[in-house]
This record gives C-alpha cells, structure tokens and sequence, in this order.
C-alpha cells in the first residue's frame, strides 16, 4: 500500500497504528515529496534527511503509541526542536542546535509525532520575507510569518505544521495558500521554546488540510487522545464582519463571504452583520501599540543592532522604544475592555465570520501582505480558524476566518467543518 501524506490526518494515524503503514514509510514519503517539490518552493530552513530516517527507525521501534505516532510534522524556525537550529530567519541567531524542545514539540513528541525539520519563516516572525514560494502560484507570496510552514502542508510535504501568530502570521499564509490554519486562544498552550516578539500577543498555531485534521491534532495536544470523528454542526446564529473599516477587501473576496452567508441562510442560519467598526479599528491601533512595545523590550538584543536586520524591523524596535508605558498601559486596558464587550455580545452558539486577508496572495516576493484583517482578534487573544475552499477568478485561494469564544473551541470546530463543507 503506497503510503499517501494528503490523506486525512485521522486515516493516516489509524493506518500507522494498524500497521499498514509504518513510521518509516510515512517519513520516507514525506523525504521524497520535498525532494522532488522544496527545490522550488523553498518551504524548509533546516532538513537532515538521515536524521529523519533515525528518528522514524527508533519511533517504528518503539511500536505504536499515542495518538500522532509516525505522524511527520513541520516546525516554524521561531520554535526550538531539539538537535535543530533556531534561525528565526536571522542570521544573528547562531546555528547551534537547541538542547531542548519547546513545549509544543515536547508535546507532539510524547504523542509519538516525528519532527521533520524547521520551517521558513519571515526575519523573527516580522515583515522580511524567507525564500518560501506559494505552492498555489508560485509567482506569488505564501504570506508570512508562519510561510514555510504553510507551504509545507499545501505541498503535501507534511501534513501539520506549528506556526506562531502575533499579527496575522497564521492566517494570513493559511488564506493565501489555500490550508486550514487554527490559532489557539491566548494562554491554551504554553510558549516556552518559542522566539517571539510580543508575550501579550504570540500564540501558538498549528496548519493542515482541513478543518478535520487541525481539529485531530488540536485534541491530540490538548487532550493526548484521538478525537472522535468531527461532525459537522451548523451555527445557530452568524455575525459577518466585512472588514472594510480596516482595509480595502477585494471583490472576490467579498463575494466569498457574501456566497457562504448566503448559504448558510438558506441552511436556517441566522446571519446578521457584526456592527462594531469604530471598536474594531480601535483594538487594531491597540494591537500595534502592545507589540511596538513589547518588541523593542523583548528584542531588545537584536533591536540594539539595526544595521544588521531589515528596515521594518528596526522602524518597530524605534516606535516601541519611543512608546510611553502610560500609552502601553492605556493601550492593554482598552484591549481588555473590548474584549469583554465583545464577548458578551456573542452568545454560545454563535461565531464571527469574516475575510481572512484582504484578498488573494499577492504577486511578488519581496513582501508577505498584509496583516490588518487578523490584529484586532490577535489583540484579544481569540481563537480562530482559517477555513479554505473558495478561489479567485484566477484560481487562487481565498480563505475566511471564523473567530470564536475562548473555551467553546469544540463549537469552533463543529462551525467550522460545517461552514468548510459550504465552502
């Protein structure tokens, strides 16, 4: 039986664990496909092929085990693995192995999951682009931050990936790269091991083909069990954020949203538009605030060197130094207070939908795009979910988030299959 890595995640644990599949076959699978494909999408920052073939031989021998046995995953070279180097697509970060696995790692690992290697991320999760091309179009960007990681799924190299969120790291590369992206609520898994650039705002992510396998490997980390099968669930009620008030959305775009409303209606859904323009451009000035802030401090060794990193870079590092605390302080608590108006609003059989980028991947490759449509969400640390399934007239992907309550993350999911099968 020829081993197939884009099959659902689910068959291909239940294969492994049945033996009609083995960890070394998996991995050796999952070698081949970026043998053939990375030489022009450039998704890996760091592959030991023999490393790989070690590792899936000592798992294989261990015999079947927790509920990502064999399973080969890609790791955002923001998160430490253990014997890899952490680049964060940096050349001041030195290319020492790390001696310890962040805990999001350590977490796959104790479930029988087989890092592959580190993926390409843009310059410590900000704005320079890695070399990462969108496997989609690869004339286009993959987005950024989490771009390798994106992309590595989209390939059908692995079949999940950890990214990292603090702007729209996350759902931006999902979106433009036509995977399903989650990230976790603020504070549901521990940052430890991760490079980021603001503590109040990173969060961990994880990318995979469908709703279904983000929500397998969800369980699987938070839980250390398989979870039974996801069944689709429509929402009672909608709320439909357009996302104008932060940026000029495309009209496929747009439409994309407007179809999926529209058939959720005819499904019985109750849908009405989410009518919060002025708190949402104010969480989104916030967001910029917090993470100016933090990441001038908690940078500050790469941000006293600004002639050897990009020029956003250094601009953030400036106007976070530049930042009052009074303003820092004011900036959290407007945050906060948002956030609790907002929820409240929201019952718990209810989500937000809306765009999650302003369009398709742009073409080029000296920029990711923008971030905008996800840094109010990230400012309150929600869960979210980038569903993908519809196209522009050119055939790219067009990705919308579903954004929900920290707690009700099963509902997400329930949504969000439901919404992907619309899609």
């Amino acid at each position: 039986m020829k081993t197939e890595l884009r099959s659902p995640l689910r068959d291909l644990a239940e294969q492994l664990s049945a033996g009609s599949t083995t960890p070394i076959d998996v991995a050796e699978a999952a070698l081949a496909r970026i043998t053939d494909l990375d030489p022009t999408i450039h998704a890996w920052a760091h592959l030991d092929p023999d490393a790989v073939r070690s590792a899936a031989a000592r798992i294989q021998e261990g015999g079947p085990g927790g509920a990502l046995w064999g399973v080969p995953v890609g790791v955002k070279d923001l998160i430490d693995v253990a014997g890899m180097p952490t680049r964060c697509g940096s050349d001041l970060r030195s290319t020492a192995p790390a001696t310890t696995d962040a805990d999001c790692v350590a977490r796959s690992r104790a479930l029988g999951a087989l890092p592959v290697g580190k993926t390409v991320t843009t310059e410590f999760g900000y704005f320079r682009p890695g070399p990462t091309r969108n496997p989609r179009a690869v004339e286009h960007t993959p987005g950024g931050s989490s771009s390798g990681s994106a992309a590595a799924v989209a390939a059908g190299m692995v079949p999940l990936a950890f990214g990292t969120q603090t702007a729209g790291s996350l759902t931006r590369p999902a979106s433009f790269c036509g995977v399903a992206g989650f990230v976790t609520a603020r504070g549901e898994f521990s940052t430890d091991g991760i490079t980021g650039l603001s503590p109040s705002l990173d969060s961990l992510g994880l990318l995979a083909r469908t709703v279904s396998d983000l929500h397998f490997a969800w369980t699987a980390l938070r839980d250390g069990t398989r979870a039974p099968a996801l069944v689709p669930s429509a929402p009672g009620r909608l709320r439909l954020w357009s996302g104008v008030e932060l940026g000029e959305v495309s009209p496929e775009m747009t439409a994309a949203l407007v179809e999926t409303a529209d058939s959720a209606a005819a499904a019985g859904v109750q849908c009405r538009e989410l009518d919060a323009a002025p708190t949402i451009v104010a969480l989104t000035e916030h967001h910029h605030t917090v993470m100016a802030y933090e990441a001038a401090r908690e940078r500050a060794a790469e941000a006293a060197r600004p002639e050897e990193i990009s020029t956003p870079l250094a601009e953030l590092f400036a106007t976070g130094a530049q930042t009052a605390g009074a303003e820092y302080q004011a900036a959290l608590a407007g945050i906060a207070e948002m956030r609790q108006l907002l929820l409240a609003a929201l019952d718990e059989d209810e989500a937000i939908l809306g765009p999650a980028a302003l369009g398709a991947a742009p073409r080029g490759h000296d920029a990711t795009g923008t971030p905008v449509l996800s840094r109010p969400w990230q400012a309150m640390g929600l869960p979210v979910v980038t569903i993908p399934g519809k196209r522009d007239n050119t055939g790219l992907p067009l990705g919308l988030q579903l954004i929900g309550r920290p707690g009700a993350e099963q509902r997400l999911f329930e949504i969000a299959v439901w919404l992907e099968s619309v899609l």
